[in-house]
């Protein structure tokens, strides 16, 4: 395993951590939930971090990450006429 496949494992792992702890912490409390949008640009964010280490095509890691910043950029723009 080469130093940057260890750096993106690592990077997952805190990644997951940071929500699962951000999951079962504000469970109780009253918090703006996750928009399907949001949740599914997180997947495409996800989805480019793996795919980095697995692919090894930056063309198509960075095509999901562009994906993922299109959806949140379109789920700002749906949270802003809602309200």
């Amino acid at each position: 395993m080469n130093p940057s496949q260890i750096y993106i494992a690592l990077t997952i792992i805190v990644l997951l951590i940071i929500f699962v702890l951000v999951f079962f912490i504000n469970k109780n409390k009253k918090v703006k939930k996750l928009t399907p949008l949001a949740a599914l640009a997180f997947v495409f964010v996800m989805a480019g971090i793996i795919s980095t280490s697995i692919i090894d095509s930056r063309l198509i890691s960075y095509g999901l990450y562009v994906i993922a910043v299109i959806i949140s950029i379109i789920d700002i723009f749906k949270k802003r006429k809602s309200k």
